[in-house]
């Protein structure tokens, strides 16, 4: 059924295989295949076969520093240590460029309410991502108010809220454009406003977010100020022109485009000959997310993306009784899931030096790259230990019995 990636870990797994194995057919080092074939900044954007147009990246940027991150340099050393000890090292490599769902359009509604707060609907719903985090991040920015001011109000029907849901990797991409175009309108009632309260014309009243004290309205080149708090409070006692709601704005954001994540995947995988076991050394990331929000939050969905693609590549796999087709992995009790002692510390990082140009946030989806990557990078490592015996390709997942099995058929 479909993954987390739904299909695109598979393609990006599909090619990333291909080229290792042309670059074996030809003699040339993984690596090298890759830097000959990725894109360059000057070459973009640029539109593929299917007429798809890649915005932005620092392809060769990301491997660079992946691969000096990993010492890929000292690892043949590593390698040859491993085999006097009767152990397969690997290293396996994988860039992944994948597409998140675009287009469409998104809505937010912007709500100041009586108590000083802020509150925020919008179409999306987090089921674990920490949209909340985020979207309060993007609003308190914007607009100057206090983070701990604003609450997220997710898929509330009794707002008339039709939004587009969560799914392929776009909430930032689209919700965060709303909430910037409703913020963008608050402002432009606030500037309303100001001019009524503070007693002047409003092409000279300006907008600010002064650190240490918020968002403020103020007339230009004067210390006469009114902050976007006190002024929403102000907008609903006085009747004005335009403002009936206040500074309450709603808005709905439209695009046509996809974002493309993007980024280097290096793993380096031992396996010890005798039991087929499989242990993963290390794991190096370097994406390209755009411009990066909250960087803990994203470190988390990359590290629960490579996670479920480990799994899926080492560990998972759905088992039929031969005779009768029951399922016999119906459970949690017998299907095979990456625990934490499956997998190493996660080296991870992030270039935000290619802004996404075709959003405001400059953001690109991250939720579903980590398996986007791990696939291949996995797989890739589990060939390249196991070249020495003869063997160039194992199909997923790559159990210890299939490990097994392949090494002694070679043998």
């Amino acid at each position: 059924d479909a993954y987390r990636g739904a299909g695109r870990p598979e393609a990006a797994y599909l090619m990333e295989r291909l080229m290792d194995r042309c670059a074996a057919a030809v003699g040339v080092d993984p690596v090298e295949i890759r830097r000959r074939n990725l894109l360059t900044p000057g070459e973009m954007p640029l539109k593929n076969w299917a007429g798809i147009e890649f915005d932005s990246g620092v392809f060769h940027a990301n491997l660079e520093a992946a691969l000096d991150k990993a010492d890929y340099a000292g690892f043949e050393g590593r390698r040859a240590a491993a085999a006097a000890e009767g152990k397969l090292l690997g290293f396996g490599v994988a860039y992944y460029v994948e597409i998140t769902a675009g287009g469409g359009k998104e809505p937010a509604v912007i709500r100041f309410n009586d108590n000083g707060g802020v509150d925020v609907y919008l179409g999306t719903q987090s089921n674990g991502q920490g949209h909340e985090t985020s979207f309060a991040q993007v609003i308190a920015e914007r607009l100057g108010v206090p983070f701990e001011s604003v609450s997220i109000k997710q898929g509330d029907s009794f707002r008339d809220i039709d939004g587009g849901g969560t799914g392929g990797s776009r909430s930032l991409h689209m919700s965060g454009g709303a909430i910037l175009s409703a913020s963008d309108e608050v402002i432009r009632k606030g500037k309303l406003a100001a001019s009524h309260v503070l007693e002047a014309a409003l092409v000279d009243i300006e907008f600010n977010v002064v650190e240490g004290k918020g968002g403020e309205f103020a007339i230009a080149g004067t210390d006469r100020t009114i902050t976007i708090g006190a002024l929403a409070q102000e907008a609903r006692r006085r009747e004005i022109e335009g403002l009936e709601e206040g500074l309450d704005a709603t808005s709905t954001y439209q695009s046509a485009n996809s974002t493309f994540p993007n980024g280097a995947h290096l793993c380096e995988i031992e396996i010890d000959p005798e039991t087929g076991v499989s242990r993963i050394l290390r794991y190096t990331v370097v994406d390209d997310f755009g411009r990066v929000i909250n960087p803990m939050i994203v470190s988390g969905q990359v590290h629960g993306g490579i996670v479920q693609g480990i799994g899926q590549a080492l560990i998972e796999n759905c088992v039929y009784d031969a005779d009768s087709g029951q399922l016999l992995t119906g459970s949690f009790m017998d299907y095979g899931m990456p625990r934490a002692d499956d997998v190493p510390g996660f080296d991870i990082s992030f270039n935000e030096d290619a802004p996404c140009p075709s959003n405001p946030l400059g953001v690109k989806g991250c939720g579903e790259a980590g398996t986007v990557g791990a696939l291949a990078a996995v797989m890739n490592a589990v060939a390249d230990a196991v070249k020495v015996r003869g063997i160039d390709h194992i199909d997923m997942p790559a159990t210890p019995l299939r490990v097994w099995q392949a090494l002694q058929e070679a043998a």
